[in-house]
């Protein structure tokens, strides 16, 4: 056995550097989901945006990104024993969130971020120290669905706009369950589909007409990040698909918790 938030070389995924782009246009943004390789094709894109990932999420959400996030934390019902996981942490804005919560609860703990792109991590690390958190933090490059973890360790996992991102949701879902203990909550935000028929609307010129452009534009991008971003929330699970999901993979009392009229989700299952 090994601690929790100290996992083995053995576990740790080597994943190659990424190839030029464009990753993703023409066929595979149809559904992007069903690309054999998407897990490749999302690191690429990542690794591609990862200098202006922040600056796009702050502008393009007119900031309420980190609102979500910080409702995200509220929503943990954290406790100062707690064990928390962030995946897909990218530049480690929730990750940060969570260690600040439990810092101001007294833990002693660290929180763990993991991503599947290298490229991220360094960004993550650098905001911890500005934010005088780097002893409250350990970021990990690993695949969400292979945590290096043992059965039953964490209390918390969260993961915020990453779970469409990985290959394999039902499977990710089922590892998150496997890592969590008795007592532990799965929180889950993501991108939703307003059910207002006009927020709806607005929503969607903004997100596949306008913001695909200025975004792209912002970030000098020719991954085609931002082409697959309103493809990926399009062809995902809607709510109720969602919680189902969770449901198949062990998760009880669950709910989803909308935010901004709508945009986004925060889906929150337990485990018994």
């Amino acid at each position: 056995m090994h601690p929790p938030l100290s996992p083995p070389p053995s576990t740790q995924r080597t994943i190659p550097p990424a190839k030029a782009s464009p990753v993703w246009n023409g066929e595979n943004l149809a559904d992007p989901h069903a690309a054999p390789d998407k897990d490749a094709r999302v690191r690429e894109m990542f690794t591609a945006i990862a200098p202006s990932y922040d600056l796009n999420n702050r502008l393009h959400s007119f900031g309420r990104d980190q609102s979500w996030r910080k409702q995200t934390v509220r929503l943990a019902k954290l406790k100062a024993a707690d064990v928390v996981v962030d995946v897909a942490c990218g530049t480690g804005d929730l990750t940060i969130a969570f260690a600040r919560a439990l810092q101001k609860l007294e833990s002693a703990g660290p929180v763990l971020g993991v991503d599947y792109t290298h490229a991220m991590l360094p960004i993550a690390r650098d905001k911890a120290e500005a934010s005088s958190l780097d002893s409250r933090v350990v970021f990990v490059q690993s695949d969400a669905l292979a945590l290096p973890l043992d059965d039953s360790s964490c209390d918390v996992i969260s993961i915020a706009f990453g779970l469409r991102n990985v290959q394999d949701a039902p499977a990710a879902l089922r590892e998150f369950r496997r890592v969590l203990r008795p007592g532990g909550r799965l929180l889950v935000l993501e991108f939703c589909t307003p059910s207002n028929p006009l927020i709806r609307f607005a929503n969607d010129l903004y997100t596949k007409r306008i913001m695909p452009l200025t975004a792209t534009f912002v970030a000098r991008d020719t991954s085609g990040a931002y082409k697959y971003l309103p493809k990926s929330v399009e062809s995902f699970y809607d709510q109720p698909q969602m919680l189902s999901a969770m449901e198949d993979a062990g998760f009880a009392d669950r709910k989803a918790h909308p935010m901004t009229f709508g945009v986004c989700a925060c889906y929150v299952g337990h485990v018994t």
